[in-house]
């Protein structure tokens, strides 16, 4: 579509909100707060902040610089500033696919999750009865009613990658509706985006608001929101904390997936797109930190919770095995109880040494978990314990689908922007006759139905019984590698783009520091997946009601190794045949100018 006939966003708010509800995602819930957790809690927040000025902020503005001075997606921008990067946009394109394939899984489950949340009793609160009605499930009871509920109900996971199965239908209805409410989003791009955008931005905050009035006041909540900021400085000093806050704020504001260009693109000329950047990055790391402290308050019910419980088992077995009176043994003297026992009477001790379990808050504290693990597992777990737990389990669902919501519009705007700027599509659809308005109406209309079409055919292989194993693929390999590949190459000097001289803040930035940690951050990666040895991952096993690692088969091996080269070869294939072209149209001009002259004489 032409520069002159791009529509607009209707204000800069709409384009801020786009941008926080893009940028605030699943990643600000349950990753920040796994990385508090094991760097140092409030130590984390010294590198985490030093690389969102170093790298987080300066990176956010140049894809806006881009976006709004070309008024173009990623393609059409690359391609306009050097016919030989035009690579770059091809490569955000074929990273966001494969995030959209894999991303939208994630609402699947929350859609699940949220219509099993009306039941008086929520579905992970208790294990199902057998079918002899004797007793509970095996594999609910080795495991957990959350653990059993998400890997068995909700994804009915097989015991390896390579044991196959049919599609979960549940499932399979849930992704359908996901991609539904997608299309229904963005079919009518910026006009529709735009006036999503005040709720999926927005609504996220009075959840998480709720959320922390509710979290506060529950028992044992301060001793997670003290961990989270009690200071391990020492971990200042391990790589890892440096390496991972500057991932961190890498990935959680979305940089070279195109999406910023593609948003930015429908500004104003005259934005001040600098002070939104600068204003949406502050927003989504302090809604990092806001989110922790929700989660860790909630967190710290959890471990407080199950640290009286086992104390209570405890206590509970000495009174059962010594014939001691109930009044005898509390839960603040259980551990003296339990080594003066074991001293008194030690062959009787000895008989139940094997249910003896060490209760310790700190060790329940130290439990750290990620991803899928802390969004459907703990906090399903901490929701079960909660008075009136199917409201508060319908609030937390919400949250997620609407940060997932936002996210993914970013995403697919990442695809189909581009795509749209493509002149052959363009002049497909397009004669003397037919309105510009129009044209770009039927353009965005069927380019997004068959873009959130053909993510939903191939996302129903994750709804298999060996989707999750798929999943976790493309969620660790997919994007890592060719977004740090991809935003290295774009920082360049973009003084152009800004429409003015840079200050010396943005000239350092682009100039030394951002380049700097971006290439260490690709030779870290590369280094990492170099000495990793063979990729694993980890498998259900239902007799131990646990994960196991294995490693990939060979199939999976190369599967990945097509993954890292489909999106990195992007750039030197597009700079090649850019190359090739130059080179065929000089020959081509000077076999023109001999036959002109040879024609003259």
């Amino acid at each position: 579509m032409s520069k002159e006939a791009r529509p607009s966003w209707d204000s800069p708010m709409q384009f801020v909100l786009a941008c926080v509800s893009y940028a605030v995602g699943l990643g600000n819930v349950w990753r920040f707060p796994y990385l508090c957790q094991m760097h140092g809690g409030g130590g984390f927040l010294i590198p985490y902040l030093l690389m969102l000025v170093l790298e987080g902020i300066p990176l956010f503005c140049m894809e806006l610089a881009i976006g709004q001075k070309m008024r173009l997606g990623s393609i059409g921008a690359w391609t306009a500033i050097s016919p030989y990067l035009g690579g770059l946009g091809i490569a955000s394109v074929v990273t966001s696919m494969y995030l959209c394939l894999y991303y939208n899984v994630i609402n699947a489950w929350s859609f699940w999750y949220l219509f099993h949340s009306f039941q008086s009793v929520l579905p992970w609160a208790e294990c199902p009865i057998n079918t002899n009605r004797t007793g509970y499930l095996e594999e609910c009871e080795v495991a957990s009613p959350t653990q059993y509920f998400f890997y068995r109900e909700t994804l009915n996971i097989s015991s390896s990658i390579d044991e196959n199965g049919g599609i979960h239908m549940g499932q399979a209805l849930c992704l359908l509706l996901a991609w539904i409410i997608v299309y229904l989003f963005i079919v009518r791009g910026v006009k529709s985006t735009g006036m999503v955008v005040y709720f999926t931005a927005t609504f996220p905050y009075v959840v998480l608001i709720i959320y922390l009035i509710r979290g506060v006041t529950l028992h044992g909540a301060w001793n997670g929101v003290k961990y989270m900021f009690t200071p391990k400085l020492e971990q200042l000093a391990n790589p890892q904390t440096w390496i991972n806050a500057a991932t961190q704020i890498f990935f959680s504001l979305g940089l070279g997936f195109g999406s910023l260009i593609a948003f930015a693109s429908y500004n104003h000329h005259n934005n001040n797109f600098e002070r939104q950047a600068v204003a949406v990055s502050l927003i989504n790391s302090g809604t990092s930190v806001f989110a922790s402290v929700v989660t860790f308050a909630i967190y710290g019910f959890k471990a407080t919770f199950n640290y009286e419980s086992c104390l209570e088992r405890m206590r509970l077995l000495m009174l059962n095995t010594f014939d001691l009176s109930e009044e005898t043994i509390s839960a603040e003297n259980v551990t003296e109880w339990i080594h003066h026992l074991n001293v008194t009477y030690p062959e009787k001790f000895a008989s139940i040494a094997s249910k003896i379990e060490d209760c310790s808050l700190q060790a329940e504290l130290d439990t750290a978990v990620e991803g899928t693990g802390l969004a459907f597992i703990v906090y399903s777990e901490a929701i079960k314990n909660m008075p009136l737990s199917q409201l508060w389990s319908v609030l937390y669902f919400v949250m997620l689908l609407l940060l997932g919501m936002g996210s993914m519009l970013g995403n697919v705007t990442a695809i189909i922007t581009p795509l749209g700027d493509i002149k052959f599509l363009s002049r497909t659809l397009s004669n003397e006759t037919i309105n510009v308005w129009f044209v770009t109406v039927v353009l965005l209309w069927s380019l997004a139905g068959l873009v959130c079409l053909l993510c939903l055919l191939l996302g129903f292989g994750f709804t298999s019984r060996s989707g999750n194993y798929w999943f976790t693929i493309f969620n660790e390999y997919a994007a890592t590698l060719s977004l740090l590949f991809i935003v290295f190459i774009e920082v360049k000097d973009i003084e152009d783009m800004l429409g003015h001289r840079p200050n010396w803040y943005w000239k350092v930035m682009w100039a030394a520091i951002s380049p700097l940690l971006l290439f260490s951050l690709f030779i870290f990666y590369i280094i990492n997946y170099i000495q990793g040895g063979t990729p694993t991952y980890q498998a259900w096993d239902k007799n131990l009601g646990k994960s196991v690692v294995q490693e990939y088969p060979v199939y999976g091996q190369a599967f990945i190794a097509l993954l890292l080269a489909s999106s990195l070869s992007c750039v030197p294939l597009a700079a090649l045949y850019a190359a090739c072209r130059k080179k065929q149209r000089g020959t081509s001009l000077r076999q023109h100018a001999v036959n002109t002259v040879t024609s003259t004489v």
